[in-house]
């Protein structure tokens, strides 16, 4: 009897052995499936369903009439209101198929800023924007045209050596497109066609490569990019445009963030939408379980522009389709099982990361359109090595503890002994940094990054921007505690400052302007941009402040530009 009882129950298990494997091997070939069942079908949404479906599979397609008739306005679940795209927000009012392909033109997105009553639609207020009306230049002239026009931004830089660009590139340089598989880079416009005729035995020169790769071969000790440069303009562009061709997970950091790669075999960071553009930071929430947002990252390449500190790698917004451009495009397993249908059916994932990448957490679309921030992506690390810095002024990340600055009123003096703060203009680049945060009302700025091959003698580049703009009703004065400890600050930077607290220039026009030539625009409601010109009057406040305790010319330090070994140590007084 005991023997039967044995050998039933190793048959049991066998079973579910077998039953186990077998479901292992469809789980894996599931996605293999629905690719091809994807690839078949037309290039609509085919991960949702009919609203009386059956089924939650991913199988069944969406009929194209359900689609077109559009989607509840409420859902269901309190994760979807809080972290998905509100039925009013910019999201389908202005999605790519209502934008022109001309939208990058400087020309056209003027155009769209001038008031007129049969255009009032294109550009639909805010949920929540009680301030209405938009700042527009008398006369039809470009606010930006005429600052970067301003003698302050056309300082020429040093001519560049050798040691002084990031890549040495020789202008008679060849390229062969076979031999390193790069063969769609002559096809920007992302034309299947067009690139199955591209013949790859042709040679390209070092004027025909891709506008990331352009880009990349630009960057020298003082800018990430020049200030006219035609190559961004057209890297903007391809952010949007560019057919994605694969996606990927970001490891590490506290958010979810995606890696798409593009035709053209460029890359750039992808940051998706959590929150709508008037939704403030809650009061109790810590500076670093806050969320990263989108527009912020849009909005932070513009400013740093304005600022002319050009530190920040260039962003765009796109409206990405989440089945075809992410789920579809996506060879990461775990990132393609967080994939689910909404009660309102629309499309969620939430991926894996540190926080708010759970159901509770999930981003949805409308029904699968979400928005994003895009920043092209700096050369490999293999090719040109950054270094990370410690920010002094880091905060302490933790719900009690405060950082030695916050304690200690001299804290600045230890600071300019201490190299690389001791010598050269890394300290002013502090300072200008710590200005830009404060402009954003950034307070996670616990590192910084240098490319090693420029030393010390180099600038900031200001990465990781998401967490600005999240409170316009609130100045957080702390971030301006190294700017009022050191007193010290760039004569151009102090210029430019001045400059734009004028009338004719003010900040938050510029910024406006600016941000209307992007595709998700408005990127900022008018009170986020109201509070960038208060701002700027308090960094000036505290700038008077030190100019009268210490004198000017202890303060406003004076530049010579390329010649940093002939400079006044950060520490002189």
């Amino acid at each position: 009897m005991k023997m039967i009882l044995f050998r039933k129950f190793r048959v049991f298990i066998l079973m579910v052995f077998l039953v186990a494997c077998t479901m292992h091997i469809m789980i894996d070939l599931l996605p293999k499936l629905e690719k091809r069942a994807a690839d078949s079908g037309d290039g609509g949404c085919q991960c949702a369903h009919h609203p009386g479906g059956e089924s939650q599979g991913w199988g069944k397609q969406r009929a194209r009439s359900v689609a077109e008739a559009g989607w509840p306005n409420k859902h269901t679940l309190r994760i979807l209101q809080d972290f998905s795209n509100e039925p009013s927000s910019n999201l389908t009012s202005h999605s790519l198929e209502k934008i022109t392909a001309a939208a990058g033109d400087k020309t056209e997105s003027y155009r769209r800023m001038e008031p007129s009553a049969g255009k009032t639609k294109d550009h639909k207020p805010l949920i929540g924007d009680a301030s209405g009306g938009r700042t527009v230049p008398a006369h039809g002239v470009s606010r930006l045209s005429v600052l970067f026009d301003h003698p302050l931004y056309k300082v020429d830089l040093p001519s560049l050596t050798n040691d002084d660009s990031l890549f040495n590139v020789n202008t008679d340089i060849r390229f062969y497109p076979r031999a390193t598989g790069n063969q769609g880079w002559n096809n920007e416009a992302g034309n299947e066609e067009e690139e199955e005729e591209f013949s790859p035995t042709g040679e390209v020169t070092a004027e025909s490569y891709p506008n990331w790769l352009r880009f990349h071969i630009g960057i020298n000790r003082y800018e990430l990019y020049s200030r006219h440069s035609l190559v961004l303009d057209a890297l903007l562009k391809d952010l949007v445009t560019q057919r994605i061709t694969s996606v990927a997970m970001k490891s590490g950091g506290t958010q979810l963030k995606l890696i798409m790669t593009f035709q053209n075999y460029g890359q750039a960071l992808f940051k998706p939408m959590k929150q709508t553009r008037d939704q403030e930071t809650p009061p109790d929430f810590f500076y670093f379980s806050d969320f990263e947002r989108h527009n912020a990252e849009i909005a932070a390449f513009h400013l740093d522009r304005i600022l002319d500190f050009r530190r920040v790698p260039p962003v765009a917004g796109r409206l990405v389709n989440m089945t075809r451009e992410i789920r579809d495009a996506t060879r990461d397993k775990k990132l393609w099982r967080t994939f689910f249908i909404s009660p309102a059916n629309n499309v969620c994932f939430y991926g894996e990361c540190s926080y708010y990448c759970s159901t509770e957490h999930a981003l949805c679309g409308k029904p699968d359109q979400i928005e994003g921030s895009l920043a092209a992506f700096l050369p490999d690390l293999n090719l040109a090595k950054r270094k990370t810095w410690r920010n002094p002024w880091r905060r302490s990340y933790h719900k009690r503890k405060k950082a030695e600055w916050e304690v200690d009123q001299d804290y600045c003096d230890e600071v300019k002994q201490t190299p690389p703060y001791d010598r050269g203009t890394r300290l002013l680049d502090v300072m200008d940094m710590t200005i830009f945060d404060f402009l954003m009302g950034n307070m996670d700025r616990h590192h910084y990054e240098t490319f090693e091959k420029f030393g010390n003698d180099t600038f900031i580049i200001h990465l990781d921007n998401g967490r600005g703009f999240g409170k316009h009703s609130h100045d957080e004065l702390s971030i301006l505690v190294p700017l009022s400890q050191c007193c010290r600050v760039r004569k151009s930077t102090y210029l430019r400052l001045q400059l734009l607290a004028k009338e004719e220039y003010r900040l938050s026009s510029l910024m406006e302007e600016s941000l209307l030539r992007d595709r998700l625009s408005p990127i900022l409601i008018q009170r986020h941009l109201q509070a960038l010109d208060r701002r700027l009057r308090l960094v000036l406040q505290v700038l008077a402040g030190c100019i009268e305790k210490e004198g000017h010319i202890n303060v406003v330090e004076e530049e010579v530009v390329g010649d940093t070994s002939t400079q006044r140590s950060p520490g002189h007084r």
